[in-house]
């Protein structure tokens, strides 16, 4: 093994979803926002195609409510999952291990902010590279990048369609639930 992947929300850091904390703050059911926000304009946030701004301007008009241009920063606040990242310290004395995750410029500049992606080598973010998980390209940016073939790659998600869609590609592809059952899995290599 050459290569090990970490995405970032769910599997290195909790609390990194705000969309219902979005939607308590804009009094509507997490359906219907994601009705009103668009499934293209999410996508288009986490592929750098649209601004936090923009998307608090279309929400504001598709609600009829106002929208923070900072909506999707107030509600975020990750905490480490201090199981994952000991895990990560381990692999790091002997291994490459880079995160691959899909991201919005906001929280990309909170966890830089706060040092969180300190812990890898490498950070590829979904904004910055103009693509996003599960598309194959995605993992084929990365592998490219890093020079490494895909079975040489140990691949770490918490959204099963993004473990199913490295698979795919010939990548050893690992579905996170816990801390623990990581630890178990990748034990020959700490």
């Amino acid at each position: 093994m050459r290569l090990f992947i970490f995405d970032v929300g769910g599997v290195v850091a909790e609390n990194t979803s705000v969309v219902p904390r979005i939607c308590d703050y804009l009094d509507i059911p997490q359906d219907r926002f994601i009705e009103l926000a668009g499934h293209e304009s999410i996508q288009a946030l986490q592929m750098g195609k649209m601004t936090e701004e923009a998307f608090a301007i279309h929400l504001s008009e598709k609600t009829g409510k106002e929208v923070p241009a900072n909506i999707w920063s107030i509600f975020f606040n990750p905490v480490p999952i201090e199981g994952t990242v000991k895990t990560i310290e381990k692999l790091k004395t002997r291994y490459r291990v880079i995160a691959g995750t899909n991201t919005i410029d906001p929280h990309y500049r909170i966890h830089k902010s706060r040092n969180d992606y300190g812990l890898f080598d490498e950070v590829y973010a979904s904004h910055l590279m103009g693509l996003a998980k599960p598309d194959p390209e995605f993992y084929r940016h990365i592998l490219c990048a890093e020079n490494c073939p895909p079975e040489e790659a140990f691949f770490v998600d918490d959204t099963l369609k993004n473990v199913l869609a490295a698979r795919n590609l010939g990548i050893i592809s690992f579905h996170f639930t816990e801390p623990s059952a990581l630890e178990e899995r990748l034990k020959e290599f700490l």
